[in-house]
C-alpha cells in the first residue's frame, strides 16, 4: 500500500540515498557530491531552500520527490520546481510516480501556483512518454543553461563594486528564477 508523507530532518540519510540512486540511474554517479550536513543546513532550518515527499510502499521507503518554490515572471505567480522524482526501479508501474507527481499539483492548487515544472533527460524517453500522458508538455525549444564553478566565480568578480543592492537583496535565495 502506498503512503506519502512529507520528510523531516530524520529522512536526511534516506533522502541523500535516493538522489544517489537517481544519479545511478541517470548515468552520473559520481556528480552526486551532496552531503547529509548540506541537505540538513538547507532542507531543515528556520529557512527551507527545498521540500521533499516521501513515498512508502508497506512502510518501506521507495522513492520520492525534491521540489523548491520559484516565480514566474512572465505569468506573475510562484510555482514549484521539481528537481527530482525517483521511483526504484523495483516499484515502478505502480501508480508512485503518478502519485508523487499529483502531490504536487495539489499543493500548486492549493496555493493558487501557476503549476509545477521540471526537467527531464532527452534520453530518457519512458519518462517523457509518462509525463505527456500526464498532460505535461515537454518544452523542446527551452534549453536549461547553468554556471557554476570557475566561471560563476569569474562573472562574479565582474560585478560592479559600487554596487547599489542591499544586503537583503543579495540574499542567496533563488526564488526568483
Amino acid at each position: 500500500m502506498l503512503t506519502l508523507r512529507a520528510a523531516t530532518a530524520q529522512d536526511v540519510s534516506l533522502i541523500l540515498q535516493l538522489i544517489r540512486h537517481l544519479a545511478e540511474y541517470e548515468r552520473e554517479p559520481d556528480a552526486a557530491v551532496a552531503t547529509e550536513q548540506d541537505l540538513l543546513r538547507d532542507g531543515f532550518g528556520p529557512e527551507p531552500k527545498f521540500h521533499v515527499i516521501i513515498a512508502e510502499w508497506d512502510t518501506a521507503p521507495v522513492g520520492f520527490a525534491f521540489y523548491f518554490l520559484h516565480y514566474s515572471t512572465w505569468l506573475g505567480r510562484a510555482g514549484i520546481f521539481l528537481e527530482d522524482l525517483f521511483v526504484k526501479p523495483e516499484f515502478r508501474g505502480k501508480g508512485i510516480g503518478k502519485a508523487l507527481l499529483a502531490e504536487l499539483a495539489k499543493i500548486a492548487v492549493k496555493n493558487d501556483y501557476y503549476g509545477v515544472k521540471w526537467e527531464v533527460l532527452d534520453w530518457n524517453q519512458p519518462a517523457i512518454d509518462f509525463y505527456e500522458k500526464l498532460g505535461a508538455q515537454v518544452r523542446r525549444t527551452w534549453l536549461p543553461v547553468r554556471i557554476t564553478g570557475e566561471p560563476l566565480r569569474n562573472l562574479a568578480s565582474q560585478a560592479p563594486t559600487a554596487s547599489n543592492m542591499s544586503a537583503e537583496n543579495r540574499s542567496s535565495r533563488p526564488d526568483s528564477v
